[in-house]
């Protein structure tokens, strides 16, 4: 195998093998993971110098072997491995990035060294890495002025926008995803599909203890302004949701229904509020006044005193 395919070849082939194993198996949405998690990047980049180094290390075997050979042999080695590869121009730029002396110049790079028999020589560093490092320099270079001297947008102005983006996109998706709702969130229903939808619901589950109409049964009446646990679509959605009073109120429901079902029948329960039923049953609890609503009367009439004083 290693006859047939070089080093050049073998290293970016295995490389990329684990790049693609990597991103099939971690889920990063629409970016790289090498982009969405930087710890990838720092893997994929070992895996990288670690391919490099057994390449090396494979490389530097095969020199000690041929310095065993006897010249023959070692032509002859030589010349069936020139023949196994191709692209013969790549291997010549791969030859030239590394920059070494082939094996028949050796000898003018040996040092005086020697360690039993293993003799040292006195390469130059390799062009890939020294212009490698001379680009890491100029990067820098750029990167300090760009960002420390010119105050270009930074990685924190990126998670800002991206944080705006993401809250954008969440309240553009919370608007077809009604379950998502909650006590926090909940707003009264008016489209008639919802105030049906919660008509279904309130006749299905709610008609025993309230009536029909709302009037009241062994529940309280739903069309007056008194209300037992706070009236307005937050309090009464709370109160379909997690029930009413310890021990004598209604159940929590919602074990049973959707959040969009409680808004549903929240809203459609409101709808009640001013109509007449047969035979409603004596007001519970407190009259109930939406301090919101009651808050922005009084502003509206400041502002309109101060306009007119001016």
């Amino acid at each position: 195998m290693r006859k047939l395919i070089p080093s050049w070849v073998r290293v970016p082939i295995v490389f990329f093998i684990i790049f693609g194993v990597v991103e099939f198996f971690i889920d990063s949405g629409e970016k790289p993971a090498f982009i969405e998690y930087p710890v990838v990047l720092l893997f994929l980049f070992l895996v990288l110098l670690i391919l490099i180094a057994i390449e090396a290390i494979v490389g530097a075997l095969e020199n000690v072997m041929l310095h065993k050979l006897d010249e023959e042999a070692k032509a002859k080695f030589l010349a069936e491995k020139e023949s196994s590869y191709k692209f013969t121009w790549l291997k010549e730029t791969y030859a030239k990035l590394l920059g070494q002396k082939p094996i028949e110049e050796e000898g003018e790079i040996i040092l005086d060294h020697n360690y039993d028999g293993i003799k040292e020589l006195d390469n130059n560093l390799p062009p890939w890495w020294l212009y490698g490092f001379y680009i890491t320099i100029v990067f820098a270079a750029v990167y300090l002025l760009r960002y420390h001297v010119f105050d270009a947008g930074g990685q924190f102005d990126e998670l800002e926008t991206e944080l705006a983006d993401a809250k954008a996109a969440i309240e553009e998706y919370k608007k077809t995803a009604k379950d998502l709702v909650d006590i926090n969130t909940v707003t009264l229903l008016t489209d008639a599909s919802d105030l049906t939808a919660g008509k279904s619901v309130f006749d299905t589950n709610c008609v025993a203890c309230h009536m029909a109409d709302g009037g009241g049964g062994i529940g309280p009446n739903l069309t007056d302004e008194h209300w037992i646990m706070g009236g307005g679509i937050k309090n009464v959605f709370k109160t379909v949701s997690e029930g009413g009073r310890s021990g004598k109120g209604m159940i929590a429901w919602k074990a049973q229904l959707k959040p969009s079902q409680i808004a549903q029948v929240s809203s459609y329960v409101l709808s009640l509020q001013g109509t007449t039923p047969a035979n409603p049953k004596a007001p519970e609890g407190d009259i109930w006044v939406d301090e919101s609503i009651e808050t922005t009367e009084i502003e509206t009439v400041v502002d309109t005193t101060q306009s007119t004083t001016n």
